[in-house]
């Protein structure tokens, strides 16, 4: 999925082994971008799992200005938050340890690789099945 303030720039949706790069789009919000050209966002997938080529980083503020910050995890699962409060950013990584931190929220130009894309629903009856563990898990 794409944040809704990422909605007004070209995007494509995520393939397995992408080479996406955090990237500020100028409307309000980091996202990833896409390796063939910056300025298309890569819209992901709830549970699509990515690899950083390196620990996560996000900015924090400090009395001399600000800092990267390391997380501590290379690896990561997409997800949404937030859904039902409009206005408010919702694409985040969840870490290993449980922590999730909103994707507008990382330190820009970090390399991600999708490593696998969730799986889809091929009839209705698994699409139905999905939405029920989702909503109980």
């Amino acid at each position: 999925m794409c944040d809704y303030s990422l909605q007004s720039v070209l995007s494509r949706p995520a393939k397995v082994s992408d080479r996406l790069t955090t990237r500020n789009f100028g409307t309000g919000t980091r996202g990833f971008a896409a390796p063939e050209n910056s300025t298309i966002a890569v819209c992901v997938l709830p549970g699509t799992e990515l690899a950083f080529s390196s620990e996560v980083t996000v900015p924090r503020t400090g009395l001399l200005g600000w800092k990267a910050v390391t997380l501590g995890h290379t690896t990561a699962i997409f997800r949404q938050i937030n859904k039902d409060k409009p206005g408010m950013h919702h694409d985040a990584l969840e870490f290993p340890d449980g922590q999730i931190v909103l994707l507008t929220e990382l330190c820009e130009g970090q390399e991600a690789a999708v490593l696998q894309l969730p799986v889809q629903p091929a009839t209705a009856a698994e699409e139905e099945a999905q939405k029920r563990v989702a909503h109980t898990g």
